[in-house]
């Protein structure tokens, strides 16, 4: 887990878990304060129940509401605001052991659509869709899913973000992954990206993960212009590190 400041790009190495972080089930609060996610380390018989969702105060992950689930369906959830979140549990099968967040649960739908089946998609394309980008089309005719995400920038360019939903795993990735592309709409150019992990607007600048080093560059009328380095992933190693909380 890390915290990035945005505005000074200082990067704060946080918690590590031995274990799985669902990454599409997982949403910030808008102030940046906590963390809801949906993790599993398969030890069934431990108080986790083998997986869990919980919300912690970035960037660590230590539980301050603890909700064990006992399987990977499910789990995780979304912010409505810096106090109010959802729980991805449509059958009531978390158990809550621990609750000292101090915040809200709501139980009204974050979307008035559903996607997917519980899974990575019903959290992961509302949260998209919320922070801005616009679900195009979904393909099914390959065997898996895939759904076109679309987000403006400026001189006619778009940032294409597409996302693999399903059992076919493409080399290098999980059964859930994202691939990149820069089309620009005026010219009809169309740049391919399949290196780009995750990729994001932030404000004048266009930000992404490539082979483990997070990148930001600007966009002129021929595309990416001044990259620079932010930060590179590859050196850190397992730490084990105490919450301050």
């Amino acid at each position: 887990m890390l915290g990035w400041n945005r505005k000074t790009d200082r990067i704060q190495v946080g918690q590590w878990l031995k274990g799985r972080i669902y990454e599409r089930r997982c949403d910030l609060s808008p102030d940046g304060r906590h963390f809801i996610y949906f993790a599993s380390n398969a030890r069934w018989r431990s108080e986790s129940k083998g997986s869990w969702s919980a919300i912690s105060r970035a960037p660590y992950l230590k539980a301050l509401t603890f909700l064990p689930k006992g399987d990977c369906y499910e789990g995780g959830g979304l912010f409505f605001d810096d106090r109010d979140y959802w729980l991805n549990d449509r059958y009531n099968l978390h158990r809550l052991a621990r609750d000292d967040s101090g915040l809200r649960r709501s139980m009204r739908s974050p979307w008035h659509e559903s996607y997917g089946k519980g899974g990575c998609s019903s959290i992961y394309y509302i949260r998209l869709q919320r922070d801005g980008w616009a679900m195009k089309h979904t393909d099914a005719s390959s065997g898996e899913e895939v759904t076109t995400f679309e987000k403006p920038l400026r001189g006619h360019w778009v940032l294409r973000k597409i996302a693999h939903s399903g059992w076919i795993r493409r080399e290098g990735t999980g059964h859930d992954s994202d691939e990149h592309a820069l089309w620009n709409r005026r010219t009809g150019r169309l740049i391919e990206l399949p290196r780009w992990d995750w990729a994001e607007v932030d404000g004048e600048r266009l930000l992404w993960v490539e082979r483990g080093r997070l990148l930001s560059a600007r966009i002129d009328a021929e595309g990416l212009c001044e990259q620079r380095e932010i930060y590179d992933f590859n050196p850190l190693t397992w730490a084990s590190l105490e919450a301050p909380y």
